[in-house]
């Protein structure tokens, strides 16, 4: 039996709605979907946030959005308008991708610099920031040190994947995650949790927040189909 309840698992949930081809319709269902399990928030693409936002300002789901997504590539400046839009827009978190090219080039100082811009622009408007660092692409070691940097760039969590390029969140990155800021930031996996077990097993693991793009069916107790 399963310490949590579906509501407590549900409040841990950033429900995705990132794919290419969904429409304005799969926005207005998937909020529909989110008020009513009560998920943490609704994670959708850039050009959503402002229709998220007048979807759910009557409810208690939190609207949050992806930031140079998914490659992480766009100059730190670009970044830095893309969270000034889309706080204008009414996000209330930020998702974004670290310089993947960048920290694997050991341009460490490059990263928390981008990192940093998009943190201050979001702090000074109270809005949380979630730096993915595409996992899959990293070693330990190098997961260890993204997780440094985001720290020292002041960033809010660290995330796992962006759920479209290579590996999804795996247990062992998740520990190495929470071993290395687990104490000073809070920790979200992403890509990959399908199920309720998977679901589960990270939060009872550390995890404080589930990037879950099929949600109806991780809560509900079935498997997902799908990539994502």
């Amino acid at each position: 039996m399963s310490k949590y309840t579906v509501a407590e698992v549900a409040s841990k949930i950033d429900h995705a709605v990132l794919k290419p081809d969904q429409t304005e319709a799969d926005v207005r269902e998937n909020a529909a979907m989110c008020i009513e399990r009560g998920v943490a928030s609704m994670c959708v693409r850039p050009c959503d946030v402002k229709l998220t936002a007048e979807l759910l300002k009557d409810s208690p789901v939190m609207v949050s959005c992806v930031l140079s997504f998914p490659h992480g590539a766009d100059a730190a400046p670009v970044k830095a308008f893309q969270a000034k839009q889309a706080i204008e827009d009414g996000v209330q978190e930020i998702d974004m991708v670290m310089n993947i090219g960048q920290f694997l080039s050991g341009n460490y100082d490059a990263v928390r610099e981008d990192i940093k811009a998009v943190v201050d622009v979001a702090h000074a408007s109270g809005v949380k920031v979630k730096v993915i660092q595409e996992s899959g692409f990293l070693t330990m070691e190098q997961i260890a040190k993204a997780c440094e940097l985001s720290y020292e760039a002041g960033a809010d969590f660290v995330k796992t994947s962006t759920g479209f390029n290579t590996t999804p969140a795996t247990p062992d990155i998740i520990a190495v995650m929470i071993k290395t800021v687990g104490d000073k930031m809070e920790v979200k996996p992403s890509g990959g949790i399908r199920d309720w077990e998977t679901a589960v097993a990270y939060l009872e693991q550390g995890a404080d927040r589930l990037g879950v793009g099929s949600t109806v069916a991780v809560l509900d107790g079935g498997t997902a189909d799908g990539d994502y």
